[in-house]
């Protein structure tokens, strides 16, 4: 007797359907999986028929085979277990699943037959919404996160045995409620950051318009203390970008199921290989700049990190994505972030202004080596940092990350009434760029930087960026004299 279900696996960060047959007929006790399992798939086995036992049905001792469609694409994850057990009884005649059409199974199942939590929820139930599936049966863990998923119905479920309801003809589970957005967040504010006027400046705009910011300078001096309080002063997620965050830490296991709407904020260590960074494997997996999508990357010590990790930020610096090809398959995943980073002048830190430092020019140069000029081209804002005073440090507090929220809130909304819905200046495309309302005073002063500096067109662009976000934080409608001399100052050609 041939019963199907159906269920999904996870590509990336997005989910695909798979239609689950199980077949079972009289021959030798024999339980089969086919369909490119990967080896938890394939002990998928031993989980159904401990499950089925120990929920009081009866397990068949016939032949089973149980296809996963399409064939050709390879299955992994524990996430269809649920549907390998109800099409299984289907096929024995234990359960009459006929009350089941349209729907959709996900979970995990334990021993004892409780369904576990799974990897991606969110993705498969609007992946079950785009193939017309009516409704998804969940593990009940995962209800709130897949109920985000709008135009479908979602039930969870806490043990298989629940399952025995269907042979009255009703559908198991209880409909699950959309998890709300949590917008607590204990971030650090601004406000510890004192006596760096310039850095904190940097902060505010980076924060605004998403541009990419490099701080130089040595250790101690607040670089490390400004990127982790850049996430404080940034809005909140909204919409979509809730959606979008939500999916990429379901589909990674991270969060716990939380859906919140405070801007990811990822700190990898510079050890981190170029796949670990950027993503790769063998399926493609996301790395730590997806992770960061819409939120903010912060790469310290960026001369310690190798360089071809930091030459693969290229593409997606400039793109917001990042495409993975490996023989298994082919991903293009977001990669829309807030990049960060913070670097020593020379091994020992100090730089060369620092009496105490005794490096030489071509140690300085080899350990800045890295740091490749296409790379830096990419960056918007390079600011130098030095040491603060005493008296700036025992000094009154600057503003706090609510007072500079307010003006980066008012700032991305101008950008948003420009350039749409939620984008900001850093991601105007040229013919956007060139739209900008430049002063004539203006204009020349960037022309002037553009003949000293040798600047590149990429260059040239990023400048006028930046200049429109300083204008948008100032409420001004044309870019001034002011704004250009600002962000030209924050532009250098090269990392000498």
């Amino acid at each position: 007797m041939l019963a199907e279900t159906t269920s999904f696996t996870l590509d990336g960060i997005s989910a695909r359907m798979i239609r689950v047959e199980v077949d079972v007929h009289r021959g030798l006790p024999n339980f089969q999986i086919v369909g490119l399992p990967d080896a938890a798939v394939r002990e998928a086995r031993e989980r159904v028929r401990a499950a089925v036992v120990n929920c009081g049905f009866e397990f068949p001792l016939q032949r089973i085979t149980a296809s996963l469609a399409p064939a050709e694409l390879r299955k992994a994850g524990p996430a269809m277990d649920l549907a390998l057990a109800t099409a299984l009884l289907g096929a024995a005649g234990e359960l009459k699943i006929e009350a089941l059409a349209g729907w959709s199974l996900i979970g995990e199942l334990a021993l004892d037959g409780s369904v576990r939590p799974v990897r991606g929820a969110l993705a498969m139930a609007e992946e079950a919404r785009e193939n017309g599936r009516k409704g998804v049966l969940v593990p009940a863990a995962n209800g709130p996160e897949a109920a985000l998923a709008e135009g479908i119905a979602v039930r969870g479920i806490e043990n298989f045995h629940e399952l025995a309801c269907l042979n009255e003809g009703r559908i198991p589970g209880r409909e699950a409620i959309p998890a709300a957005v949590d917008d607590s967040g204990d971030l650090p504010d601004l406000a510890d950051l004192r006596g760096q006027g310039h850095l904190r400046a940097a902060v505010e705009i980076a924060a605004a318009g998403g541009h990419g910011l490099l701080m130089i300078g040595p250790p101690g001096a607040g670089k490390s203390l400004a990127a982790r309080r850049l996430p404080s002063v940034l809005p909140p997620l909204e919409g979509e970008e809730v959606l979008e965050v939500a999916r990429i830490a379901s589909a990674c296991g991270i969060g716990n199921g939380r859906v919140s709407s405070v801007r990811p904020f990822r700190a990898p260590h510079h050890t981190v290989s170029a796949a670990g960074l950027v993503g790769g494997g063998s399926p493609p997996r996301p790395g730590e700049i997806t992770l960061a999508h819409r939120g903010v990357l912060f790469l310290d010590e960026l001369c310690e990190f190798n360089r071809p990790s930091l030459e693969a930020l290229r593409e997606p610096l400039e793109n917001g994505s990042v495409t993975i090809s490996r023989a298994k398959g082919r991903q293009t995943l977001p990669s829309r972030f807030t990049l960060v980073a913070a670097a020593n002048p020379c091994p020992c830190g100090r730089g060369e202004e620092d009496p105490r430092c005794r490096c030489s020019e071509v140690s300085a140069r080899r350990y800045r080596a890295a740091l490749s000029g296409a790379l830096v081209d990419r960056i918007d804002l390079v600011v130098a940092v030095t040491q603060p005073s005493a008296e700036a440090l025992e000094g009154p507090a600057g503003e706090s990350s609510a007072e500079v929220r307010e003006r980066v809130v008012m700032a991305r909304e101008l950008m948003s009434e420009r350039l749409g819905p939620g984008r900001t200046n850093s991601e105007a495309e040229p013919g956007e760029v060139a739209d900008f309302k430049v002063t004539a005073s203006a204009a020349g002063l960037l022309a002037e930087a553009h003949r000293s500096w040798q600047l590149s067109g990429r260059a040239h662009g990023r400048i006028l960026r930046v200049a429109r976000t300083v204008a948008d934080l100032a409420g001004s409608t044309a870019i001034g004299e002011e704004q250009m001399a600002s962000a030209i100052q924050f532009r250098r050609r090269t990392v000498q």
